[in-house]
């Protein structure tokens, strides 16, 4: 049975475009209009996804997500128009997993979902090698490779990674980030944290000047490529732009 996803969104323009696109990657879709609906059906039925706009009537869509997380670990993917780092930052704190603004590319969009679906499964293990092209973090044995030779990394570095790296194609902010790796998110350890990112790009990227596997999200934290086998196309369709 394919999996089934909850859109939450109050413009009936982007419902459907929502409905098509998921349904003709084979998703199942419910969608509602409010936050009070998405709370009520979020417990009913136990979405594999949640697709959740913020500007919605009635309660917020922060607040959905606040009150979903307290009961339930299902993945919940931000799309809106608010492009404020601070309210993404605000709600990938609360619990939200990934942020997509509007516009946004289909092909994107749909690589978001596969990513949340995977790792809302499990998948891949993390105790299983993790492959981004020549790039191999065996996080499990504390090894990384690149086209086949050892990287000397850092005890920093490694754990950073591999942070970075099993919890690939989602946003991190620098205080997930920070408390992982030192137990604590001070403005110094934020500046230890961009060297220590600075230097992990110069040991894995082909250009660190452009990095390609540890992305920047200005203002919010990291997000790491999507391993392979995932290869995300570029979009050829126009964004959609709503409001919310």
């Amino acid at each position: 049975m394919s999996e089934q996803i909850l859109v939450v969104d109050d413009e009936p323009a982007v419902q459907r475009i929502l409905r098509t696109v998921l349904e003709d990657a084979g998703y199942r879709v419910l969608a509602v209009t409010t936050g009070e609906e998405a709370v009520r059906l979020a417990e009913l039925v136990s979405p594999d996804l949640i697709v959740l706009d913020l500007g919605l009537p009635g309660i917020s869509g922060l607040d959905v997500c606040r009150s979903i997380r307290a009961r339930s670990p299902v993945p919940i993917l931000i799309l809106s128009l608010r492009t404020a780092e601070k309210e993404k930052v605000v709600a990938l704190d609360l619990g939200a997993d990934d942020y997509v603004t509007k516009p946004f590319g289909i092909d994107e969009l749909l690589a978001r979902v596969r990513a949340l679906l995977r790792r809302g499964k499990g998948e891949p293990p993390t105790t299983l090698p993790l492959r981004f092209g020549a790039l191999t973090a065996d996080c499990h044995r504390k090894t990384v490779t690149l086209k086949g030779k050892r990287l000397p990394l850092t005890r920093t570095e490694l754990d950073l990674l591999c942070y970075l790296a099993q919890h690939s194609g989602r946003i991190l902010t620098h205080a997930m980030i920070m408390h992982r790796v030192w137990g604590r998110a001070t403005d110094q350890d934020l500046q230890s944290l961009r060297f220590h990112i600075t230097q992990l790009r110069k040991k894995i990227e082909v250009d660190p000047a452009q990095p390609r596997l540890i992305i920047t999200e200005i203002g919010i934290g990291y997000r790491f490529a999507e391993p392979d086998p995932v290869a995300p196309t570029a979009s050829t369709d126009p964004p959609y732009r709503g409001s919310g």
